[in-house]
């Protein structure tokens, strides 16, 4: 059509120069000057129409082609993200038979996600729940009491556990600790009893025991989540302590049992060193007693106790510290500079040991955690 407009406007020019105004050719003049104007009129009324009048039924073809366009496109997304999102959940999945390794150096072979777990370890039975297994823990130990759920579950022994009552629920793995649990673990194995046994020295060690628990269940997704945040309590202690010049740093000393003290090597040593201080028992083994005499040489700023009482006395342990013979000199007594952490997160390498750090470090430095 367009190319018939433009003919036609074409044709007028070249008439209106051919044509000749005598008399004798006025009124065939006047009669071709309007049949041209009358035809041009109708062409471009024509032109227009291609462009702006278009019949009804082309432009709701055209409409119905466009929205099926963009709901192809729409479901194409979607396909494509749900494709995305499989594929994440997928690589969240673990991959049977899954061979591993626990802090013991035993290998095991994982046959298929354990349906009946036995925990005998309390920090190991508190990563269980906070990766929402708790559905499937068919046994606890007896001094397992984190969550609240955990003291409805079946109770299979102390800390050296009791073989017969884990024998007796069947359970397709038992996680345990390498030092806490030793004397039982290899009994448990020699009886064909899969054992995953952990010693976590630090808190990436921590974290990482929990992946890799996340792995063997079936559960990595929940285990990233729990990760996640502790490194997170992590980064945000280091950065508030970040700035501190080493000759300001605090001298600590932390006690979880009466004269019982962490030294460099043990989780408890890096909660001290991690916010800001120094352990005045660093150089002691892991876990040691130290003399009353040592403590009052180190004279430190800050005391970190466990919140316990002791089975001998039967009095608070923070009441033993203060009345000790020749304490009454230490910094941290003078300053009433002595802070209490529940027992439990303290002593337990699990989920909550960044809890722990964060109080810690609020213990040793106030001041930078309002």
């Amino acid at each position: 059509m367009f190319w018939f407009c433009e003919e036609v406007l074409h044709s007028k020019q070249a008439h209106s120069h051919r044509i000749i105004t005598t008399g004798r050719d006025e009124k065939m003049r006047k009669w071709l000057t309007a049949l041209i104007t009358l035809l041009m009129v109708f062409t471009l009324a024509a032109c227009g129409a291609d462009g702006i009048n278009a019949d009804p039924a082309d432009v709701n073809n055209e409409q119905s082609v466009q929205q099926d366009d963009a709901q192809n496109s729409h479901a194409a997304g979607e396909e494509e993200g749900s494709e995305e999102a499989a594929l994440e959940e997928e690589a969240d999945r673990t991959i049977y038979p899954l061979t591993v390794m626990d802090d013991s150096g035993t290998e095991m072979t994982i046959e298929q996600a354990p349906q009946k777990i036995v925990s005998i370890a309390p920090s190991q039975t508190e990563i269980l729940f906070a990766l929402g297994l708790g559905d499937r823990i068919v046994g606890v130990g007896d001094y397992d009491n984190y969550p609240e759920e955990a003291l409805e579950k079946p109770k299979v022994g102390n800390l050296q556990s009791n073989p017969e009552a884990i024998l007796a629920v069947e359970p397709d793995i038992v996680f345990a600790g390498v030092s806490l649990n030793g004397s039982v673990v290899q009994y448990l194995r020699d009886l064909g009893i899969t054992v995953y046994a952990t010693e976590p020295v630090t808190i990436d060690e921590v974290i990482d025991s929990i992946l890799k628990i996340g792995k063997i269940t079936d559960a990595q997704a929940e285990a990233q989540v729990v990760a996640e945040k502790m490194r997170a309590d992590k980064q945000y202690v280091l950065d508030r302590v970040s700035d501190i010049p080493e000759d300001q740093k605090k001298k600590v000393y932390i006690e979880y049992a009466p004269l019982w003290t962490a030294g460099k090597g043990s989780f408890m040593d890096e909660l001290i060193v991690t916010s800001g201080g120094v352990n005045i028992a660093s150089e002691l083994d892991q876990w040691a007693q130290i003399s009353p005499e040592a403590v009052i040489e180190a004279n430190p700023d800050i005391i970190i106790y466990a919140d316990i009482t002791d089975y001998e006395t039967g009095k608070p342990l923070v009441e033993l510290i203060k009345t000790r013979p020749g304490w009454g000199s230490i910094e941290a007594l003078k300053n009433d500079a002595i802070v209490g952490v529940n027992e439990d997160i303290l002593s337990r390498p699990g989920p909550r040991i960044t809890d722990a750090l964060l109080e810690v470090a609020a213990g040793i430095y106030p001041e930078l955690f309002e």
